[in-house]
């Protein structure tokens, strides 16, 4: 099984800065893509930012130039550095994380979800 703690959310003024973590854990073989989404009441989840084993990564428009995701592989720990904060950034900030584990001697895929971490910017 594998887990993911999320953490960093909490409440920033506008114009403020917050950074989210999620760590992986459990029986690992290797972590494809790794990945933020957010969920605002009332709408539906939607991608933030993701980065691929390679480095890749790819944004949200309303991410780019304000947020940055990165990857620690050693730590198998994906973190949102997210600045300028607005107020329309509130949302749950989920983790979404892509592992590859070994079952009966073959590799197969599976998707993950953290628990979500709650980001309020106020005006």
């Amino acid at each position: 099984q594998v887990q993911l703690v999320e953490s960093g959310g909490g409440l920033v003024q506008a114009g403020g800065s917050l950074r989210l973590s999620c760590a992986a854990s459990g029986t690992i073989f290797s972590i494809n893509d790794m990945g933020w989404y957010r969920q605002a009441p009332g709408k539906q989840r939607e991608l933030v930012a993701v980065v691929t084993s390679g480095g890749t990564t790819n944004y949200a428009e309303y991410a780019n130039g304000r947020f940055t995701i990165s990857r620690d592989n050693a730590k198998n720990t994906v973190y949102l550095q997210m600045n300028s904060l607005k107020p329309e950034d509130t949302a749950i900030y989920y983790c979404a994380v892509k592992v590859n584990t070994v079952f009966m001697g073959r590799i197969r895929e599976n998707d993950y979800w953290g628990q979500g971490t709650q980001v309020t910017v106020s005006s």
